[in-house]
């Protein structure tokens, strides 16, 4: 990597380096809020703009527009990557925080269905990829601004704020919708209060500008302009420098795809786990998630440190190892903690849905057969249930059957019967504040996750500079890092709620993340460099 020393570029002081990481640290944190605010407040958008008589299917279609904005990042990586390697880092993710600033607070203006119909679900969705586009813009541009201000011998720790800087904006979502839960009523925020968090980020977009204008641009890139060293195509010379295509393959599979999986996990997933599965009082679970990631930022500027004294490998490839032997571990014991009656109810009288053709599709607005019927209202009421094949339709739960003729119809009515029911078999489905001792150990184990999404994203930045060459960073490395983390990432949710669904399994989910951080985890021991870290060079050893 050419760093400040080289290309003739002028060193930046300590005071530029400390305005430069601070400027770029609360950016992105409010670049990152912006984004995740649309995940944290997503059972309201589900109600607002994509209504259904299946409420999975609501909260499904939520969670596709969630997906979508990860999905345009890589589109938004190549061509802000083009217009940062072209005209300089700072003009870059002056445009692509204004962008994302404008989309989030106009998610907060859009009419609900009710009032305007299918047009409402539609601009939403295209806000949503005006948010991904930005956001495959923004982070490069930070990560590789700081990098290249950086010291290389302190480049994984100063880098590391910016890493840190995403999970503080994950973590500013949370606090700002609780304090507007605490300001508004109940019935008022249901109503138009959770619109207040998306138009606040028109407040963010103004603090955010007037601390990214004071910075100068890059000296890298204007010692690069100065001789005449800058790219004429960044995006098709990421694909014919030498040997970058298996830099891109291994930062997009080893990198990019285990980081982000792990990270959602830790985060999205934990929370509606807590929220939905474990019947946690919503703000309790929110706080915990909160506090739990505010701690684990802790840990993503200690890895970043470490990255400079050991390497970028190894705190990486242990974090993706030890990942693996705890994830299903750390959600077994999140659900003994959170609501050990219910737990324990799962255990001593599981429900087992019994019939012919239990063909469940979460994506249709209604189901046809009828047990389909009764999987979309178990599914709907979200505890977990076995599937088996029999003649007749029948619903258990240890020795009892329900009554399912006296019932009626599928829909709220039958929920609420069925809910009744599995309450005198001690399926205590109210939401409900874990004891004392429950909440330490909750939060010990959200830690933990935090810990592990610290170790494999804290070095990550100044892994992902040093992997490509100057004249074309802004592109190769925003590119695999947005496809990795818009694809992988951005559909966890999505597709794991899709698999809970199918199977009736409220771990199975976590499967997704499974497969994936085997994968991340070969490539990783395969292509990473190992030893100290180094600055840019033509092979990876």
């Amino acid at each position: 990597m050419a760093t400040s020393g080289e290309l003739g570029a002028r060193e930046p002081s300590a005071k530029e380096v400390r305005l430069v990481i601070a400027a770029s640290s609360a950016g992105t944190v409010f670049e990152w809020y912006d984004f995740f605010i649309y995940g944290t407040l997503a059972v309201f958008i589900s109600q607002a703009f994509f209504p259904s008589g299946n409420e999975t299917l609501s909260l499904l279609l939520t969670w596709a527009g969630f997906a979508i904005g990860f999905g345009f990042r890589p589109l938004g990586a190549i061509l802000f990557g083009y217009l940062g390697d072209r005209l300089g880092r700072k003009y870059t993710f002056l445009v692509t925080v204004t962008l994302m600033g404008v989309a989030t607070a106009g998610v907060g203006f859009v009419p609900s269905a009710e009032s305007i119909g299918l047009a409402a679900p539609i601009i939403v969705l295209l806000l949503r990829i005006a948010q991904g586009l930005a956001l495959g813009g923004e982070y490069g541009g930070a990560a590789i601004y700081v990098a290249e201000h950086s010291p290389p011998e302190k480049r994984g720790f100063f880098t590391s704020f910016i890493q840190a800087s995403v999970i503080g904006g994950f973590v500013l979502s949370l606090l700002v919708v609780l304090a507007c839960r605490f300001i508004i009523p109940e019935d008022a925020f249901r109503e138009w209060g959770w619109r207040v968090p998306f138009l606040l980020s028109i407040a963010l977009l103004g603090i955010s500008l007037w601390m990214r204008l004071k910075l100068s641009e890059s000296p890298v890139f204007m010692a690069m302009k100065a001789e005449g060293q800058t790219s004429k195509n960044p995006f098709i010379e990421s694909f014919t420098y030498p040997r970058n295509k298996r830099r891109i393959f291994i930062a997009m599979f080893g990198v990019a795809c285990g980081l982000t999986i792990i990270f959602y996990t830790a985060l999205f997933s934990a929370l509606s786990f807590l929220k939905g599965p474990m019947r946690v009082d919503d703000t309790t679970a929110e706080l915990l998630v909160g506090f739990g990631s505010l701690i684990s930022c802790v840990f993503f500027i200690y890895f970043g440190w470490l990255s400079d004294k050991v390497g970028r490998k190894k705190p990486i490839v242990w974090g993706y190892a030890v990942t693996l032997v705890l994830l299903f571990p750390a959600f077994w014991g999140l659900a003994a903690l959170a609501n050990p009656q219910l737990a324990e109810s799962a255990r001593n009288a599981p429900v087992v849905i019994t019939g012919p053709a239990c063909d469940y599709d979460p994506f249709a607005s209604s189901q046809t057969g009828a047990c389909a019927q009764l999987l979309a209202d178990m599914t709907a009421i979200g505890i977990p249930y076995r599937v088996e094949q029999g003649a007749t339709l029948q619903l258990t739960t240890g020795a009892s059957t329900f009554d399912l003729d006296a019932a009626g119809a599928a829909g709220p009515e039958r929920r609420a019967a069925i809910t009744a029911w599995l309450s005198t078999h001690g399926y205590n489905l109210e939401k409900q504040v874990p004891p004392p001792l429950n909440l330490l150990g909750i939060m010990v184990i959200l830690v933990g996750l935090g810990a592990l999404s610290g170790a494999t994203f804290g070095p990550v930045a100044a892994l992902l500079s040093e992997m490509f060459p100057p004249r074309i960073r802004y592109s190769s490395m925003s590119i695999p890092y947005h496809i990795g983390t818009g694809y992988f990432g951005g559909f966890l949710p999505l597709i794991a709620g899709y698999i809970v669904a199918r199977t009736g399994d409220i771990f199975a989910g976590l499967w997704y993340t499974f497969v994936l951080l085997i994968v991340a985890l070969v490539v990783a021991l395969w292509g990473l460099p190992s030893g100290p870290p180094r600055d840019f060079a033509d092979e990876i050893a």
